[in-house]
């Protein structure tokens, strides 16, 4: 049966058209996936609770140790201690409170930020870029419209960036 450039054959009844297209784009989603999924193994090099702290820290801003403590649910000295390594490893800096100097709080660092989002993807960014260098800037921009036009049309995750 002869098909249209998307792929779609023109006699194709209206009700089976979105079955048909959700078919396409679950195809190409898996190829997609297949070609660019991180192959580093679970172990991206940031513990559990690290991984915990750091993502509490990029959703609610500066807060105190004992801010942290009582989010994560664990006891001030265990939230220090892993606040501290974090300090080590430069992904988050104390900083002290303006009005009070007695409290100090604890922010991501520019480091944090960039640890973070390599422990969330989960496809090989720089494959994906290496990949994107070779597309033509209009072809970026349709990939790129394409992806955010079908988020926002998902019924039940508004939510999504």
């Amino acid at each position: 049966m002869p098909r249209h450039a998307d792929g779609v054959p023109p006699a194709l009844p209206p009700d089976h058209l979105a079955d048909h297209l959700a078919d396409q784009v679950d195809e190409a989603f898996r190829a997609v996936y297949a070609a660019y999924h991180r192959r580093d193994g679970t172990d991206r090099g940031l513990s559990g609770a690290s991984r915990a702290t750091l993502t509490h820290l990029a959703l609610t801003g500066p807060v105190t140790v004992g801010e942290a403590s009582a989010h994560l649910d664990r006891a001030q000295s265990v939230t220090s201690e892993i606040l501290a390594q974090l300090e080590r490893n430069g992904l988050v800096e104390r900083r002290p409170d303006e009005q009070d100097r007695r409290r100090t709080y604890v922010w991501l660092t520019d480091a944090g930020r960039d640890a973070l989002r390599r422990e969330q993807s989960v496809l090989d960014l720089t494959l994906l870029a290496t990949a994107l260098e070779g597309v033509d800037e209009d072809a970026r921009g349709v990939v790129l419209t394409g992806l955010r036009t079908l988020l926002a049309a998902a019924p039940h995750r508004k939510d999504l960036p």
